[in-house]
């Protein structure tokens, strides 16, 4: 029976990492790199090697391929050629874009930059990746590899003045479920995390509203809101043998929002 350092460790394994020059995804990436693995990042320029570089710091390999997301037809491309170097056994699918307007005033070209973004491009490197993990042989635990999508609130609740995004996030908690029941018997673990009120650039906008920053913090039961780096645990969990009965989930991490 593996040690309980053992069914955490990702060493010899590489992550496929998508949003990971900043924030949530950043710091997640890096996590995994923490716990062994070797991190491939799909970025939208090389402009940013922060992470890049972190993660090689710790001894890990990092590598940058660029890609628009908005362009989830050049993903399979792309891929074939990730595919021919590595082996991926982690899929992180964290990049997402927000676009906020009143609902009756929602324009058509935000609705489709937010939804082929945050969903579209999420299927295409879920079904592509995915594809490629059933390919590999098992391990002897048969596990073939994790795939985690980032969800959000908004997968359970509409928000306010965000119902592409709203939209968006609903279709990957249900792509995530109905993903799993295709692949976890497969040897393919698909769960999603979904962040409550995160102190991120994306939330900006939240933030700067003080009346509508201090009515969310009131509702938190954790007193604050969330830091990037309180995702590192459930990202290296979902990512690692500890959670090989794991499948199907969507792991809210939002200082307990969804418990009020």
């Amino acid at each position: 029976m593996a040690s309980i350092q053992q069914l955490f460790s990702l060493e010899g394994q590489t992550a496929l990492v998508t949003g990971g020059t900043r924030g949530i995804g950043q710091a997640m990436a890096i996590a995994l790199a923490e716990a062994g693995a070797d991190i491939v990042l799909i970025q939208r320029d090389t402009a940013n090697t922060e992470t890049k570089s972190q993660v090689e710091s710790l001894g890990r390999n990092a590598t940058i391929f660029i890609a628009d997301l908005s362009a989830p037809p050049s993903l399979t491309e792309l891929l074939l050629q990730i595919f021919s170097s590595y082996r991926i056994s982690i899929l992180l699918n964290c990049a997402g874009i927000q676009r906020r307007s009143p609902a009756a005033h929602f324009p058509s070209d935000a609705w489709d930059e937010v939804l082929t973004v945050n969903l579209t491009a999420v299927f295409t490197l879920c079904r592509d990746v995915g594809a490629h993990m059933l390919s590999q042989p098992p391990s002897l635990s048969g596990r073939r590899g994790a795939i985690i999508n980032v969800a959000s609130l908004l997968s359970f609740q509409g928000g306010i003045t965000v119902p592409a995004y709203a939209a968006s996030k609903g279709g990957v908690a249900q792509l995530t479920k109905a993903l799993s029941n295709e692949w976890a018997g497969q040897g393919i673990a698909v769960n999603a995390i979904a962040p409550g009120y995160i102190a991120t650039e994306m939330n900006t906008a939240l933030i700067e509203d003080e009346k509508r920053a201090n009515s969310i913090l009131e509702r938190i039961p954790k007193g604050r809101w969330g830091r990037p780096e309180d995702f590192k645990g459930v990202v290296v969990f979902l990512a690692s043998e500890a959670a090989a009965y794991l499948s199907g989930e969507i792991v809210t991490v939002d200082g307990g929002w969804m418990g009020r």
